[in-house]
């Protein structure tokens, strides 16, 4: 098998919609599989069975009855709870379904290498790209993970299918043959965009040209994402750009989170964040699972947390986007989430009460343990 390079060349000719939540990009999403002519990709590492993963399963097979070939690709271990009638009812009707790295005891370190990336790609001409997965958590009820997810249209949309195809056969899926993605999907006076990938501590290409882009913004850096543990080359990226009068902005989780000791964790860097200038806003209605970066007018939307662990360990994927028009979507989006925050400054943070500042600094530990692992 071929190696990809670990990102794609800068394109133009793209047409992007921003999605907010279930609600909206599910009803597309499904949408498009109803009128899926030629063929469906899908890859998603959180799945489980219920109410959102049987209306999931019903598109697939009603897609796969009239013709079209559908491609589902599950992590082995992120899509576990998808019980054996739903895999069963998927295969018997022609789906082809692929496991990435199912866990086996023999594995040992081999099983923490997940594919974390999620997609959507409809007969080669539309892809949509975000943190989604299929629970019920992302069905956009009001409870529900408040998620972003990025629609595009344009030459990228071949680039994520390779992406797709390899990593299939990566799983060692069955043979996978596709045709090219239509040509008349270039959009005339459409943005630049560019799919940047990576697999493991040394191969994350999403993670530098982040660093590249923080060290290199002017006006406005906000970041968005849901387990907020930093790598020490991003935290000193953040820290130089305050200082120097960017301003920086973070939107994390709240108290409402699926994973507290990483939000314990990654909360020991506050004040020196804090202290260089950098803004810090806890969203509070629910679980904020996007992940959003945004510097000037680039804007970068996908699955990669910037945490350790995906460093380490997971296949993780962007799409990144040169847009005005985009950017400011995007703010908008981020103000309208910071209404609904808690802002921390310096004296707020070190009024916290002790029993969080020894939480902080036990998962700290657990932590710097866990990035040991290799």
């Amino acid at each position: 098998m071929i190696p990809l390079a670990r990102h794609f060349s800068w394109r133009s000719g793209h047409h992007t919609d921003l999605l907010i939540d279930g609600r909206h990009f599910f009803p597309d999403m499904l949408q498009a599989i109803e009128q899926a002519q030629d063929y469906v990709l899908l890859e998603v590492y959180l799945a489980a069975s219920g109410r959102l993963m049987d209306c999931w399963v019903d598109a697939l097979i009603t897609a796969a009855a009239r013709g079209v070939r559908v491609c589902v690709l599950l992590d082995g271990f992120g899509a576990a709870s998808v019980n054996h009638a739903d895999r069963q009812k998927l295969v018997k009707a022609g789906v082809r379904l692929n496991w990435f790295n199912p866990l086996h005891w023999r594995k040992l370190s081999r099983n923490l290498m997940r594919d974390h990336r999620k997609l959507l790609l409809v007969d080669g001409h539309t892809a949509w790209i975000g943190g989604f997965g299929l629970t019920n958590a992302f069905d956009g009820a009001d409870h529900g993970w408040h998620e972003v997810v990025l629609k595009i249209m344009g030459p990228c949309v071949g680039d994520w299918q390779s992406l797709f195809w390899h990593t299939w056969h990566q799983a060692r899926g069955r043979a996978l043959s596709l045709p090219a993605c239509q040509q008349q999907a270039v959009w005339a006076g459409g943005v630049e965009g560019r799919v940047v990938h990576g697999q493991g501590l040394y191969l994350h290409a999403i993670k530098w040209s982040l660093i590249r882009r923080i060290n290199q913004a002017q006006r406005r850096i906000w970041l968005a994402t849901p387990y907020f543990v930093p790598t020490y080359t991003l935290r000193k990226a953040l820290r130089r750009a305050a200082l120097r009068g960017v301003e920086v902005h973070l939107l994390l989780p709240g108290p409402i989170t699926d994973h507290p000791p990483v939000r314990h964790a990654g909360r020991r860097f506050y004040n020196t964040l804090l202290q260089a200038g950098v803004r810090i806003y806890e969203y509070q209605p629910r679980f904020i699972h996007a992940k959003v970066s945004l510097c000037d007018d680039w804007v970068s939307i996908g699955s990669c947390n910037f945490d350790h662990w995906g460093m380490h360990w997971n296949l993780e994927a962007n799409q990144e986007v040169e847009s005005e028009a985009l950017a400011r979507r995007v703010v908008a989006w981020f103000e309208s989430a910071r209404e609904q925050s808690l802002w921390l400054d310096r004296r707020l943070w070190r009024q916290r009460p002790r029993l969080q500042r020894i939480k902080e600094y036990f998962w700290g530990m657990v932590d710097a343990l866990v990035q040991r692992l290799r």
